[in-house]
């Protein structure tokens, strides 16, 4: 073999094992991070309406559209074609917490409530505890009195140096001498 024909062969296959190994990193690590390492951030998501147990309960058959309005607010879908249902959707989406999704329908009938459909819904203390995120502390460790006090101090700040008197105290006249 001639040396410009084995070059040709190195710079052809370079490239082809570049590109392999950018393909076996990628499965092995999660789409959303960068190698498995660092995960990017990403924006908390509220759209809708909250509604909990303790705002259905105050939603009864013959409530007008306007008291309906009053408590559950603005419905997120008011299809035109079926203008005798509101829909209260409810979505979000927080980096660290499962994604929740929630839909109230309620039915009017002659401009009152008829009937309303629901899944399940959390109370409020129950929501407020399902978005909230963990948060993750490092184990402070328990110390006695005697090891805290072993503990080296640190150097004091030039900050700190100043604010020590120097010299002796100085005592300055009054700003106004007693006036006759």
């Amino acid at each position: 073999m001639t040396l410009p024909f084995l070059r040709r062969a190195v710079l052809a296959l370079v490239p082809l094992a570049l590109l392999s190994a950018c393909s076996s990193t990628v499965s092995l690590s999660k789409p959303e991070t960068l190698f498995g390492l660092l995960e990017p951030y990403r924006v908390d998501i509220v759209q809708g309406n909250v509604v909990t147990q303790e705002i259905m309960a105050q939603i009864q058959p013959g409530l007008g559209r306007m008291q309906v309005r009053e408590i559950l607010g603005t419905p997120l879908l008011a299809d035109p074609f079926h203008a005798d249902r509101w829909d209260y959707v409810f979505t979000i989406r927080r980096q660290g917490v499962p994604d929740q999704r929630r839909v109230v329908s309620v039915f009017f009938k002659n401009d009152a409530v008829e009937r309303f459909d629901t899944e399940p819904l959390p109370s409020e203390q129950a929501f407020v505890s399902s978005i909230d995120k963990p948060v993750t502390r490092k184990a402070e460790p328990n110390l006695t009195a005697e090891q805290i006090q072993a503990l080296p101090k640190p150097p004091k700040t030039e900050t700190e140096v100043r604010k020590q008197p120097q010299g002796a105290a100085r005592e300055y006249p009054p700003l106004e001498a007693g006036r006759p």
